[in-house]
């Protein structure tokens, strides 16, 4: 099941129907880790190099050197922070664009179901600014894990692959449920969800491809809802 949401999620990112929605998101993500970048480097320029006397070359030769390492360790800081912030930042990028992928999906595959309800747009940023908070929270977990001798990137795998499987499903579930509902059915398919969660990761992990994690990820959540939902314990629900 996970395997073969999986699969049609990625065939469905370069669909030709799917392209106009897959640019947005992969555009929206771009701006929004160049903004947080230059961010940065204005922290950087405004505050932190003061504080070294500013980077100029007629300091004295040890404080020029100090500087010069200086700016060098924060540029690669801040390539590491953008890279770490990768998830909480598609995560973002998601909740906006959650309802069109699902739609998407389901005229195209699902037509005879039921449609889903599309979120209101405060309904939107709310949730979307949750799911920020909840995986940046993990992720800085995760981080000082990685400090933990034998535990390492299995931290990084494991908290993203619990919070963006529970977050992702419960985006695609809202659509058809309440938030208590959604939950729910979370809670009893909470195994599955957690190994497509580390499928997600995996995705996440791959440098270049996990700028379409919000489309890979949604789309498996739908594909994997609607498996769910088609089992016979369902039926008739």
């Amino acid at each position: 099941m996970i395997i073969q949401a999986a699969k049609l999620a990625f065939e469905n990112m370069f669909a030709p129907r799917s392209r106009t929605l897959l640019f947005k998101i992969l555009g929206a993500t771009i701006l929004f880790l160049i903004g947080i970048w230059f961010g940065f480097q204005n922290v950087i320029a405004d505050y932190l190099m003061p504080a070294l006397g500013g980077y100029v070359p007629e300091l004295p030769g040890w404080l020029a050197w100090l500087s010069t390492v200086f700016v060098i360790f924060a540029a690669i800081g801040s390539a590491l922070a953008l890279a770490l912030l990768i998830s909480p930042i598609t995560a973002l990028i998601a909740g906006f664009f959650i309802d069109a992928i699902a739609q998407d999906i389901e005229q195209k595959h699902f037509p005879n179901d039921p449609p889903g309800k599309d979120m209101g747009l405060g309904e939107s940023i709310s949730h979307s600014v949750k799911f920020l908070l909840i995986v940046l929270l993990g992720n800085m977990f995760a981080l000082l894990l990685l400090l933990v001798p034998g535990v390492n990137l299995i931290a990084f795998f494991l908290v993203n692959g619990y919070l963006l499987g529970r977050e992702y499903f419960e985006f695609a579930a809202l659509r058809h449920h309440s938030l208590q509902e959604a939950k729910q059915l979370r809670s009893r398919h909470s195994t599955t969800i957690f190994f497509a969660g580390l499928v997600i990761a995996g995705f996440l992990s791959v440098p270049l491809l996990n700028f379409l994690t919000p489309f890979f990820a949604a789309g498996m959540m739908v594909y994997l809802y609607k498996m769910i939902m088609a089992k016979p314990a369902y039926a008739g629900r």
